[in-house]
């Protein structure tokens, strides 16, 4: 693909991953967890924004592209660079390019009508980050299937990923504490007020964590 252009090589990656793999977003059951899960989107070929990116990404790499995920909230885009041409491509809708006014349009459906694109909405994200937004997926939508227990192992697994993260130490903290799983909560919330530096944060945690303590006993 090296002789191409931009466009002609975008064109190829398109009827390799979605023509002749049938790969697709899945607007018709959006929500199902399998979506978010890559094993499964693998066998299904249908799958969320992030999830499609994923393997989008990883085609464009192995053709010898440079190709990465931006920070765009929403709806998860990435962007294929190859000197003098750039590209911004949305996987989930068949890798359809997106020029300003269609991100802009993208961005007031899902942050209000008087949203506008800023420079980190540009932003490329770190391989590791995509893969805390898809787990991310899981997280939410187990939460709002009141499902706690399984939300906490899931932020478990994203504290592998990003293991100095306090956000991620707090959030485990509640979500095990809701489940009930007292000892994971604390240990949990004990790295959280290890790092975290902000008083009002440490302050909820540490009243919570006495909690629990005392539950514990």
């Amino acid at each position: 693909m090296t002789g191409a252009d931009l466009q002609t090589v975008v064109r190829d990656l398109n009827e390799i991953l979605f023509q002749q793999h049938g790969y697709a977003g899945d607007v018709d059951t959006y929500d199902d967890l399998d979506n978010a899960n890559l094993m499964r989107v693998i066998d299904r070929r249908r799958g969320l924004p992030v999830a499609i990116s994923i393997l989008y990404i990883h085609v464009a790499r192995a053709a010898g592209l440079d190709a990465r995920g931006l920070s765009f909230p929403g709806h998860f885009v990435i962007q294929i660079d190859r000197p003098g041409e750039r590209v911004i491509l949305d996987p989930f809708n068949g890798g359809l390019a997106l020029a300003a006014d269609d991100l802009r349009g993208m961005l007031k459906v899902t942050q209000g009508s008087d949203a506008e694109l800023i420079p980190d909405h540009y932003r490329a994200v770190a391989d590791v980050e995509i893969l805390l937004r898809l787990e991310n997926n899981i997280k939410l939508r187990l939460i709002q299937q009141d499902r706690s227990a399984d939300a906490a192992v899931i932020v478990d697994r994203m504290r592998l990923l990003a293991p100095e993260t306090p956000d991620l130490m707090r959030e485990a903290g509640l979500l095990h504490a809701h489940a009930g799983n007292l000892r994971a909560a604390i240990e949990a919330l004990e790295a959280f007020l290890d790092r975290e530096t902000l008083p009002g944060a440490r302050r909820d945690a540490a009243a919570l964590l006495e909690r629990l303590r005392t539950n514990l006993n």
